[in-house]
């Protein structure tokens, strides 16, 4: 029995770990760690339900979405899967090829700006100091923000790029020699065009949608909220999943002395999200005015394919004209050939022999003038 429990222990520990999914954090500290952690532990770490959370499941097919919680902003922008508080942030599969340029960014705009903050206490002068002071502003949930949307336009306009180069020769090439291969090649480069616009349009809308609501841009101010509270939230109700870190005081307090900006004054003030926003929406809808442009020549090319498959078939349809007027003249001949092979006797026929002459002479005249007639109404239809 003590086997089997300790069997059926294993197993569930194996689950567990199963179930657990990579995940890399970065404290306003500037300190990273990788975590292996199942949905339970980062739902409470966070403060978020499951629903939230399914939302960044990879198998799971969700639009781009940028979501405003108590405690967290949890986005998800097709490959960057993230949860975002005011003092961390979360970001899902660090070993992806596609998430690592993120990671990188991240730890190049976390990290060192709170090692320049902490040498400058020592060594540099009181103008760098003031620098840091302006950089500290900003408060960590929108510095994390801001490296996650650049990382996704980036992403999206350099794909954007790509298609660009491959697509505009393709169909020059195309109107030059209308071919199956090249053909296929514009349709394989149409089809990866429109998967990328959807993709595109998904996150402007996203953007659009939060820059239209001034409420759903205030619940973005994480920092605000914190510091607005009269007392910090305490997770002590649940287990601990994970060990408290040492500065969590410190980042709390830090967190409270950025949000000092904002948090003065209107608490409905969004300016400073908004203005963040509107530049990676204009950036966006760059990307998305490339991709049409791209369309519309895509269009004209087919509508030039179009006219010249029509001017081929006009000229097939010039030459079943010319040869039915051919046709016609030829059965002239066999019409005389019958009149006169007939065995039937004919009064005119007796001293008349002149008319075979005429009966012969006119149509061997008459038939060219009908093909030429033929030939020139088929070549201009006017």
């Amino acid at each position: 029995m003590a086997a089997a429990g300790a069997g059926s222990g294993a197993g569930g520990e194996g689950k567990k770990r199963g179930a657990s999914r990579s995940w890399i954090l970065f404290d306003a500290a500037g300190e990273e760690r990788v975590l292996d952690a199942d949905k339970y532990a980062i739902m409470h770490r966070v403060d978020i339900n499951a629903r939230d959370l399914r939302i960044l499941d990879p198998l799971l097919s969700y639009p781009s979405t940028i979501l405003g919680r108590e405690r967290a902003i949890v986005l998800n922008l097709e490959h960057i899967k993230a949860i975002i508080t005011s003092e961390e942030v979360l970001l899902r599969d660090p070993s992806d090829e596609n998430v690592i340029p993120v990671v990188e960014e991240l730890r190049r705009r976390i990290a060192p700006s709170s090692a320049t903050q902490h040498d400058g206490k020592e060594n540099l002068s009181g103008q760098h100091d003031a620098e840091g002071a302006e950089e500290d502003e900003s408060p960590f949930e929108f510095r994390a923000l801001e490296v996650t949307l650049e990382a996704i336009c980036s992403f999206l306009d350099a794909r954007t790029t790509e298609l660009e180069t491959d697509a505009y020769p393709a169909l020059d090439e195309l109107t030059s020699k209308i071919s199956s291969r090249n053909l296929d090649r514009v349709r394989k480069l149409k089809s990866g065009m429109t998967r990328l616009t959807a993709r595109v349009q998904k996150v402007r809308d996203e953007l659009e949608q939060l820059l239209d609501d001034d409420d759903d841009m205030a619940d973005l101010y994480l920092s605000r909220k914190l510091a607005g509270a009269s007392s910090p939230v305490s997770g002590s109700g649940g287990p601990n999943w994970f060990p408290a870190s040492p500065t969590i005081g410190s980042k709390i307090s830090r967190a409270s002395r950025a949000s000092v900006a904002t948090v003065h004054g209107n608490e409905n003030d969004v300016e400073e999200l908004e203005m963040l926003l509107e530049a990676y929406f204009m950036q966006i809808d760059g990307t998305l005015n490339k991709l049409t442009t791209l369309r519309e020549y895509i269009d004209d090319t087919e509508d030039y394919i179009n006219i010249q498959l029509d001017n081929h078939r006009n000229q097939l349809i010039q030459l079943e004209l010319f040869l039915s007027s051919g046709t016609v003249c030829l059965s002239l001949y066999s019409l005389v050939a019958g009149v006169f092979g007939m065995n039937i006797p004919y009064t005119w026929n007796d001293n008349h022999g002149y008319i075979f002459k005429w009966a012969f002479f006119a149509p061997l005249c008459l038939s060219p003038l009908l093909l030429m007639r033929g030939t020139r109404v088929s070549l201009d239809p006017e």
